[in-house]
């Protein structure tokens, strides 16, 4: 009973680490393909002076997209990525607002 557990995690783990290879190749790819967002993203700020929405919601998953595959190399998860499991769904934007300039500061009456 014993030596058929340890073989069935065996061939397990076998198979985890096709699919981490799997994995690795698809990692290698999806990063050239967040790059090319990126500078695809970069020459539209310049541009037009906004960001593409369509880039930001495509490179989000896909940023998310590589978490998934990190996740599962590093033993995090057994849930496998894409195309096995959902692709990630984009997370709304971060917009930074602007910082008030330092005029806009509230002054101290108590100076003298």
């Amino acid at each position: 009973m014993n030596h058929s557990k340890s073989t069935a995690e065996r061939e397990s783990l076998v198979l985890r680490t096709i699919w981490m290879l799997v994995f690795f190749f698809v990692w290698q790819l999806a990063e050239v393909v967040l790059l090319v967002v990126v500078v695809v993203q970069l020459i539209q700020r310049c541009i037009s002076g906004e960001p593409s929405r369509t880039l930001q919601e495509f490179g989000d998953s896909l940023s998310q997209y590589i978490a998934q595959i990190g996740r599962f190399g590093t033993f995090n998860t057994e849930r496998k990525p894409w195309p096995l499991s959902d692709w990630p769904t984009p997370r709304p934007a971060d917009m930074e607002t602007a910082v008030s300039p330092v005029a806009d500061e509230p002054k101290n009456e108590a100076q003298p």
